[in-house]
């Protein structure tokens, strides 16, 4: 080698190398498991929650930290695995973030990798911590109780239809936490106002349409559609086949008034995953599940769709107007 190759050839390596210490020297970027038992095309609005969230404690994806997604596109039976495959990509905390299932199965994987929940019911009673001041484990999160809200709701939606006498309650009998907490709620309290109640179960496209036929044979005054994930993931068709059927409903998430539905009431969700995305960032900061207390969401929005009341028929009375957070014409 030539004596002036040799110095611009050293002079390179020189001019690289605190390059390199300082490559080696850079922390590397924490990664996030989010695990949802749905797709994520209907998800959008809590993504961004999400995102705000870690933002708000720090973390901003695709900069200083990472998100490894898994979905389970409805089918349970894959979250166990999807969670699996999380802890083999060694994420430094797995954010569950659809309710029962997807928390369930990521505490069966691990005890040790921290878990941020969002569930809308007890998470004392659904095992997930020992209590929602000291959860006393490697799990914590969020409950924004809209699975616990059923009584609320029919009253809101007999105030809308108060000639009604028969009422359709629609459940996912795959969710049966959500499930048993819809029947014994809004049964308890379509009794006390002297409404009759028939069932219907629907865990699957078909079983959807299936029962709407029922509904369109048996013409009940209002429907009740159960707080659900994958009601939710199904909301458009819901609410066609609802508005098709000229039925009044209730549904538990906004979601489904901005798809057309009539009206709902129940936990702001996104903020709920904005708070998630906070905890995932002070945990990713060195904060440990134990230490941080379960955030009972209080934040409830009622949101009604008066073009659709319109199409129903229906007059929104001003009592509702005057307490509804947003009514979209």
């Amino acid at each position: 080698m030539k004596r002036r190759e040799f110095i611009a050839l050293l002079g390179a390596a020189a001019a690289a190398w605190p390059l390199a210490v300082r490559a080696q020297q850079q922390p590397p970027v924490p990664v996030i498991g989010l695990l949802d038992q749905r797709s994520p095309d209907e998800l959008a609005a809590r993504l961004r929650g999400f995102r705000r969230g870690l933002r708000d404690a720090g973390f901003v994806e695709g900069e200083n930290v990472a998100i490894e997604y898994r979905w389970g596109e409805n089918k349970m039976e894959r979250l166990p695995e999807l969670a699996a495959d999380l802890l083999r990509r060694k994420v430094a905390v797995i954010a569950a973030t659809s309710g029962t299932s997807p928390a369930l199965a990521a505490k069966a994987a691990t005890t040790t990798t921290p878990i941020v929940f969002i569930v809308s019911n007890d998470p004392v009673r659904l095992g997930l911590v020992a209590s929602l001041a000291r959860p006393d484990g490697n799990l914590t999160g969020i409950n924004f109780f809209t699975g616990e809200l059923g009584a609320k709701r029919l009253e809101l939606l007999h105030e809308l239809v108060p000639t009604a006498t028969r009422l359709a309650v629609l459940i996912d009998p795959a969710n049966s936490d959500y499930a048993e907490t819809t029947v014994r709620e809004v049964g308890e309290a379509a009794r006390s106002i002297g409404l009759q109640i028939q069932v219907v179960k629907a865990s699957t496209i078909r079983e959807i349409n299936a029962a709407f036929e029922t509904f369109a044979r048996e013409r009940p005054n209002a429907l009740f559609v159960g707080h659900d994930p994958f009601f939710n993931s199904r909301r458009t068709q819901l609410v066609h086949l609802a508005t098709r059927l000229t039925v009044p409903a209730s549904y538990s998430a906004r979601d489904f008034v901005e798809a057309g539905g009539l009206m709902s009431y129940g936990a702001d969700i996104a903020d709920a995953w904005r708070q998630a995305g906070s905890y995932v960032g002070r945990i990713l900061k060195g904060a440990k599940p134990a230490d941080l207390p379960v955030v009972q969401s209080s934040k409830f929005e009622l949101v009604i769709n008066t073009q659709t009341a319109t199409m129903l028929g229906l007059t929104v009375p001003p009592s509702l107007l005057a307490i509804a957070d947003e009514v979209i014409e």
